[in-house]
């Protein structure tokens, strides 16, 4: 029992480490040396713990994750349930690309090694799944699975990176941009809000 507690401490400690770079220097900074000299352990503990820096940035994504889970599965409505399905969809993208405003350089590293390992990690899985029953129940007839990776490939982070640095998009031209694309399931009949 005291090794868990042990290692959970060290785990936390590594953690916190890795995001005072992150937060300090930049995403670009964040090595696995430096999160050895930052925590004061060797780096071989950081490698053991998180074997590269996409593990890393996973595990540093992991709380906001189950925050925003927790937000679109039990949470209040238009994200949380008891508001109609297509607002619903239009909430979770608005708040996803929200959360990519402040995390997007690490989900960029967290699919560092592949371009298709976002589709692989749980935290999409859960999140397609979730679309895809939402997109089903504004528009039954519509391929929801194939729309909910759409969406989901629309909120990419390196393609809001490249809207907002290479672009100069503005996050509420981003989510209007979103919102166009939406229109479909959008439809009057479908529950969604007017345009603000």
């Amino acid at each position: 029992m005291a090794e868990r507690a042990d290692a959970a401490r060290n785990r936390r400690l590594l953690l916190d480490a890795a995001l005072e770079i992150a937060t300090d220097s930049g995403v670009g900074a964040l090595t696995m040396e430096a999160v050895a000299a930052r925590a004061g352990v060797g780096v071989g503990t950081v490698y053991r713990r998180f074997k590269d820096r996409a593990g890393l940035a996973n595990a540093l994504l992991d709380d906001s994750e189950r925050q925003f889970q927790d937000a679109f599965i039990h949470g209040p409505p238009p994200l949380g349930p008891g508001a109609p399905p297509a607002t619903r969809v239009r909430a979770f993208l608005h708040a996803y690309i929200d959360r990519l405003d402040l995390r997007a350089d690490l989900l960029v590293l967290a699919e560092m090694h592949s371009p298709t390992s976002r589709f692989h990690s749980p935290p999409y899985r859960t999140q397609r799944a979730h679309l895809a029953a939402l997109v089903g129940r504004a528009q039954p007839s519509a391929d929801a699975t194939y729309l909910a990776d759409a969406l989901l490939a629309v909120v990419g982070a390196g393609l809001f990176l490249h809207q907002r640095r290479e672009l100069g998009y503005t996050l509420a031209q981003v989510k209007t941009g979103v919102d166009q694309l939406l229109g479909g399931l959008c439809a009057p009949d479908a529950g969604c809000p007017p345009d603000p």
